[in-house]
């Protein structure tokens, strides 16, 4: 107990700060035609904040299937590298149905505080720790789907800009650090800007949701990246090659 107790004041601090994000996605859900409780339980059984925005956009384009999960697998594709990852400090003998749990709630900020533990992480701190982020978050719905036929449109436009304000808060920090990560972002936008507004090519962002013109350039901007590296790597060992000669 004193283990979910201590995961329980970790997660609180992401739980106030997960209630914003997800006041605006349950306003922007019902302005899409969802009903408040149907933006409740999206966000109840989803820990995906870009993938949620991404797939209610697809949803009310009338995108198909394969391009709803193939737009959604991109964008949270790094939880599968951060639970990978995670999975080295759990205990081996953890079952399975406890793993499945704790992969659940597998987001950035969760993820962090988990990694930073010292020792192993225990199920029942990552419990407590996944708890308030949950409730955070889909409360934040909840009020954001309620308060969207008490507010103004002008309000309600007000706080649509908050959606633009967290991508940009995802991409910046870690895009300062590492040129590589920059030059992806850029590539990337630079696409989207191509597949938004070049005649004919604009016809991938205007089907169903624009989901294959956000994968498209989410691609080609990592394998773009990956490529530099690969061409930087396979210089060095040519230019030791000619040295040793």
């Amino acid at each position: 107990m004193n283990e979910f107790v201590r995961g329980l004041k970790k997660g609180f601090p992401i739980c106030l700060g997960y209630i914003p994000v997800s006041f605006t996605f349950g306003l922007i859900a019902v302005k899409m035609g969802f009903n408040p409780l149907e933006a409740t339980i999206i966000s109840m059984t989803n820990m995906a904040s870009a993938g949620q925005f991404a797939g209610i956009r697809l949803i009310e384009g009338g995108a198909p299937y394969i391009e709803l999960v193939i737009t959604t697998l991109v964008i949270n594709l790094r939880y599968m590298l951060m639970s990978l990852s995670l999975s080295q400090k759990v205990a081996p003998d953890l079952p399975f149905y406890k793993r499945a749990i704790m992969a659940f709630c597998i987001t950035d900020e969760v993820f962090a505080l988990a990694a930073m533990e010292k020792e192993d992480v225990g199920f029942p701190f990552f419990g407590g720790l996944m708890t308030t982020p949950i409730i955070g978050w889909t409360t934040g719905t909840l009020l954001g789907a309620v308060a969207s036929s008490l507010l103004s449109p002008m309000l309600q436009g007000c706080f649509g800009i908050a959606l633009y304000c967290m991508f940009i808060a995802i991409i910046i920090p870690p895009a300062r650090k590492g040129r590589k990560v920059a030059i992806a972002v850029i590539v990337s936008a630079l696409l989207s800007c191509i597949f938004k507004y070049v005649p004919g090519i604009n016809m991938l962002s205007k089907s169903g949701g624009g989901g294959w013109a956000i994968i498209v350039a989410a691609i080609l901007g990592a394998a773009l990246c990956a490529s530099i590296k690969e061409i930087k790597r396979f210089r060095r060992r040519m230019l030791k090659g000619g040295a040793h000669v």
